[in-house]
């Protein structure tokens, strides 16, 4: 028996969210905005969104291995029409729930070699991936797989650390790491990098002087404060130009106060609106695939941060499902 969404008599095109006029928001599985699920689309969509349950890489605090299905859960309340984007993503590009990455919890090495495994199938399909985290562990095997399609991708990484740290206790693959490993790989376009929104102490200047070598500029929070989101996005996309660009949320970007569900907070952190006016500043930019990570809803206070992340998802799946309109119409 088929297992398309499509009712009878539909006609072809994107299958959308359910309708929440005929079934409550509450009622029903926890799809990301309600979408289908990938099989339920023949097992191919432009836009796929997966979750990877995945935090043994963590430092601090555990349990952004539950953060995928609390952005889900959060999402309901999304609705098909985005006015800051003047779209309507889920009718320009099919967008579509892929379920997760089952990754082994006590061995981060064979996790990274499952998620990168796991991201060439569904990048082999055709998708973008906004992929649904997890520590920010899992960029790296993402990267690997993207860079891997695209070649070197140009990185915005909206973070309130920098990520490109060596080692932890000896470990290579840690959430502290993944940028450096990238970097040393070749799969990042060294001319095109920048971290967003960075703050709070470091164990010492030399992480700022090994962060320019490897290519990164900084936009710290206090600069999108200072300078507003208009100039931090205009910066961004004249950095970034028309290079295929990767795009990688750590939650704690967000200061305490709108996102108080996450492992590592730092006072001090952008406000969901900079950061969502920010992405919309983005648009039309070469957006390949994404990640969102760092959602530990144990600490979340009334679903502040899992809201805060399934808007930040959409805002990044309307700028993939724009763009695949614009190259279709082309």
């Amino acid at each position: 028996m088929s297992t398309d969404a499509r009712q009878p008599g539909q006609p072809a095109g994107p299958v959308g969210p359910v309708d929440s006029s005929r079934i409550p928001r509450y009622a029903g599985p926890a799809t990301f905005a309600r979408l289908p699920r990938l099989d339920q689309v023949g097992g191919t969509a432009d836009v796929a969104v997966v979750g990877v349950p995945f935090d043994t890489g963590v430092s601090y605090r555990p349990g952004a291995r539950f953060g995928g299905n609390a952005i889900r859960e959060a999402s309901r309340l999304l609705r098909p029409y985005n006015p800051a984007q003047d779209a309507s993503p889920f009718a320009l590009a099919q967008v579509a729930d892929a379920g997760d990455i089952a990754a082994n919890p006590f061995n981060i090495n064979e996790a990274v070699e499952t998620i990168e495994a796991a991201t060439d199938d569904l990048l082999g399909t055709g998708a973008r991936l906004m992929t649904l985290g997890g520590d920010h562990t899992i960029a790296l095997p993402i990267l690997r797989s993207v860079a891997r399609k695209h070649g070197p991708v140009a990185l915005l990484h909206f973070d309130a650390h920098l990520d490109t740290w060596d080692t932890y206790f000896g470990a290579e693959y840690t959430h502290g790491t993944p940028f450096r490993r990238a970097v040393e790989e070749g799969i990042l376009d060294t001319s095109a990098l920048s971290h967003v929104g960075t703050r709070g102490p470091l164990y010492g200047k030399q992480d700022l002087d090994d962060d320019a070598k490897m290519g990164f500029g900084i936009v710290t929070s206090a600069d999108v404060m200072r300078r507003g989101v208009d100039e931090v996005a205009d910066q961004l996309r004249q950095r970034i130009g028309d290079r295929p660009l990767y795009i990688s949320i750590d939650i704690d970007v967000l200061d305490p106060a709108h996102a108080p569900g996450t492992g590592t907070p730092e006072a001090g952190g952008l406000t969901s609106r900079e950061l969502l006016e920010i992405l919309r500043g983005l648009a039309g930019c070469h957006l390949v695939s994404a990640d969102l990570v760092e959602v530990a809803p144990a600490y979340d206070h009334a679903e502040m941060t899992s809201v805060a992340a399934s808007h930040t998802a959409y805002e990044l799946t309307t700028i993939m499902a724009r763009q695949i309109a614009a190259e279709r119409a082309a």
